[in-house]
């Protein structure tokens, strides 16, 4: 038993770090059939953390090798999961959306897996995670990427932007004033001007923390989105701001997070992250 518990931790150590694996490939690493591997594998995959195709296996589970939120002690994230579970409410079965790159993007995307859905993303940990659902339609924007963030940005992204259209996009943003929403990569706000373009309605998710901050590059006017999903931390200027600029406000709390959102948001951290 333990042999068996040992081999399986070992298979999912290999699968999570290549992404795709063949299994001979993983057969000959851990020294056993490929008839062994399959039962395994059939572990993995009722773990919601593999997907089994012809001749291999794919990691489903979480994003951790790509290591883009690895690195970051986020402080927000229940306001964040909370945002992306609201935000998830405002999506309609059969909707065709695009998602921005960003952490709160991505608590987004987790709430959506298994609904019916065209989705398109600039973000590589967004599509790596919806890549597994079997009732989403996926398309993912090509481009240039930026490694800290793992999103298709550039010329080539914004000419793809602009021959699509989408009923909704979910914007995530570095600061907002009165002046509007920013962020702080230039190449970055030219895809997300694509974005808005691209979109019938425009919402913009962010924790509190950005208000009151601005950054290198304006995105838009406050009044150019339908609505600004956030926590409820915000000051109470900020309502009547949006408000006075047509723009509506959803409110999440974070007293609403669940136990299962907090652990599958601890899987998804890099292990010295996880508090």
């Amino acid at each position: 038993m333990v042999k068996t518990k040992s081999r399986r931790e070992k298979l999912r150590s290999l699968v999570q770090a290549r992404g795709f694996a063949a299994l001979g490939e993983l057969a000959d690493a851990l020294g056993v059939s490929e008839s062994t591997i399959r039962r395994d594998l059939e572990q993995l995959e009722q773990m919601g953390a593999a997907r089994r195709t012809h001749g291999g296996v794919f990691w489903t589970g979480d994003p951790s090798t790509m290591r883009v939120f690895g690195n970051r002690r986020d402080t927000m994230w229940k306001a964040k999961s909370s945002i992306g579970r609201i935000a998830a409410e405002l999506v309609e079965d059969y909707d065709t959306i695009l998602l921005d790159g960003g952490s709160t993007t991505y608590e987004l995307a987790r709430h959506l897996v298994k609904r019916p859905l065209q989705v398109v993303t600039n973000s590589l940990p967004v599509a790596h995670l919806l890549s597994s659902s079997e009732s989403i339609d996926l398309i993912m924007i090509g481009g240039s990427i930026r490694g800290r963030t793992a999103v298709a940005i550039g010329p080539i992204a914004d000419t793809m932007l602009h021959s699509l259209n989408v009923t909704k996009v979910f914007l995530s943003v570095a600061g907002i004033t009165e002046r509007g929403f920013f962020n702080s990569d230039l190449m970055l706000v030219e895809s997300e001007k694509a974005m808005i373009a691209a979109a019938d309605q425009v919402f913009v998710v962010t924790d509190s923390s950005k208000f009151g901050k601005v950054s290198l590059s304006r995105i838009c006017g406050l009044g150019d989105v339908r609505a600004v999903i956030t926590d409820s931390e915000i000051e109470n200027c900020w309502k009547k701001r949006f408000e006075t600029a047509g723009v509506g406000l959803v409110l999440a709390s974070m007293a609403k997070v669940s136990s299962s959102d907090e652990a599958s948001h601890k899987s998804h951290l890099h292990p010295d992250q996880a508090e």
